[in-house]
């Protein structure tokens, strides 16, 4: 348990029965009336984000959460199998769990695996990956003010846009929370 006044961002809340993240706090003393603490929670599996604003003080239960360090090993039927790199064991998860990160997941690739009550909640990647440009169309360069863009398929599947001058098999660094094209590696 801890109060309002100890909330951080990247605390897990566990409320209703339902794990939430603080993505944004501020607490707020006004010129009339008690303080209160007014926060932007997002659900740890839904990924839905709400407002909700406490009482200053007000005690709330806190949810354990145990990031660890992993390594992404390979894909069995609907189920990715991830490695634990300081204990060796292997850890399942559902592809609900892993979500859109699988778009930039390559065999042997380090991730966090964030776990409560050992069931895995979710997978964060590191903020841009080096992949490959698996396929994309020889670019044309026309009369145009500015450099345009065309879609490339990635080595993993997914599809993004870069510059006309890109061809197949350049290895390009991606954001992964956005999925943009940021630079030739």
């Amino acid at each position: 348990m801890a109060t309002t006044n100890d909330l951080k961002n990247g605390m897990v809340l566990n409320l209703e029965g339902q794990l939430w993240s603080v993505v944004e706090f501020q607490h707020v003393k006004p010129g009339k009336g008690p303080a209160f603490v007014r926060t932007k929670l997002k659900n740890v599996l839904s990924g839905k984000t709400v407002d909700k604003t406490f009482n200053a003080g007000v005690k709330v239960e806190t949810a354990n959460v145990d990031k660890r360090d992993m390594q992404y090993s390979y894909m069995d039927g609907e189920m990715y199998v991830f490695m634990d790199t300081s204990t060796w064991e292997q850890l399942n998860v559902t592809a609900d769990v892993v979500g859109n990160a699988a778009d930039f997941m390559l065999e042997g690739q380090d991730v966090i695996v964030a776990l409560h009550d050992d069931n895995p909640l979710y997978v964060e990647l590191p903020a841009s990956v080096v992949l490959e440009i698996a396929f994309t169309e020889p670019g044309l360069q026309g009369d145009r003010s500015s450099g345009g863009t065309k879609p490339a398929k990635l080595e993993t599947g997914r599809e993004i846009q870069v510059p006309l001058f890109l061809e197949q098999g350049v290895k390009v660094k991606v954001d992964t929370r956005s999925g943009e094209y940021l630079g030739r590696a």
